[in-house]
């Protein structure tokens, strides 16, 4: 039976935010419902132990998003949340005291990505107040991340915009350093006791449209992790936002049999062989961190 360090449960198709670097689902918009994640659940379980609720979409415009981590919790699993942060005064009270949560990931880079964006302070300091809060109360681990750099890192408007977020969490953390001075790429900046900032290249998520990758390549998809999006197909990582790679539904059939289908199997056996047989997968950028 496969086992999964990480399992995307997309619990929202809908954004509250459109930044440039996350491409606009064409799917339908959708919530998922409390009984079909209790059944998503109870058929991951044999499979993984971690989930992380997004995809696509803003998982904290869920409205039940804290019963959601009730259940995950009653079944066993501990839980991630990537969110863009704007919505957390709101849901503050939905977030604190939930003994599922494991870590919090907040896109800062998402404030310059949508175009509009006003309070740049305002916003970083309302989810500087909850990182603090919720980090005294609990284990949750928190990231910041800013994946908003250029290739090289050496652009005057790569700097000075990340500047003003740097400076206030070197002030919120009493730092006595520059954090430009730590920044190591693909390394975390410890700010404070588990809370950590990333900050790594824009995100491209792979796209029919874009150019192949030609040479052999291996990617996690399907090994280490795998995803369910919020109509309940099954894709073989997080980076196919669009179901692309539809390996079945979890509504219509069960999700061991779906991991261990004709498509599933091709995929990795696949990159066993280091061969990209789906077309999505030879049009990744990402699976060239893995290549041998």
């Amino acid at each position: 039976m496969k086992k999964f360090k990480k399992f995307y449960i997309e619990i929202t198709s809908v954004c509250n935010l459109a930044c440039t670097f996350c491409p606009q689902t064409k799917r339908q918009a959708n919530f998922i419902k409390i009984d079909t994640f209790t059944n998503i659940l109870d058929q991951i379980k044999p499979h993984t132990d971690h989930i992380y609720l997004h995809v696509k979409g803003e998982p904290l415009l869920h409205p039940k998003i804290d019963e959601l981590l009730d259940l995950s919790h009653e079944k066993g699993f501990k839980v991630n949340i990537t969110t863009n942060g704007t919505l957390i005064n709101k849901n503050r009270h939905k977030l604190l005291d939930k003994p599922a949560l494991r870590q919090m990931n907040f896109s800062l880079h998402s404030f310059d990505g949508h175009e509009g964006s006003e309070d740049k302070e305002g916003y970083v300091t309302s989810i500087l107040r909850f990182a603090k809060e919720i980090v005294a109360k609990s284990n949750v681990i928190i990231s910041f991340r800013l994946w908003n750099l250029d290739t090289d890192n050496q652009t005057n408007l790569e700097r000075n915009r990340n500047r003003e977020v740097l400076e206030l969490l070197e002030k919120e953390f009493e730092l006595d350093y520059k954090i430009d001075e730590k920044f190591v790429r693909g390394t975390g900046v410890k700010l404070a006791d588990r809370v950590y900032l990333n900050q790594d290249h824009e995100f491209q998520w792979p796209d029919l449209k874009a150019e192949e990758i030609s040479g052999p390549g291996f990617c996690h998809a399907l090994r280490n992790q795998a995803g369910i999006l919020v109509d309940g197909t099954v894709i073989p990582c997080c980076l196919d936002g669009e179901g692309v790679i539809n390996l079945g539904n979890i509504n219509h059939t069960p999700f061991s049999d779906i991991v261990e289908g004709e498509r599933a199997n091709r995929l990795f056996e696949g990159f066993s062989r280091r061969e990209v047989v789906e077309e999505l997968c030879r049009k990744c950028g990402y699976r060239e961190r893995f290549s041998m």
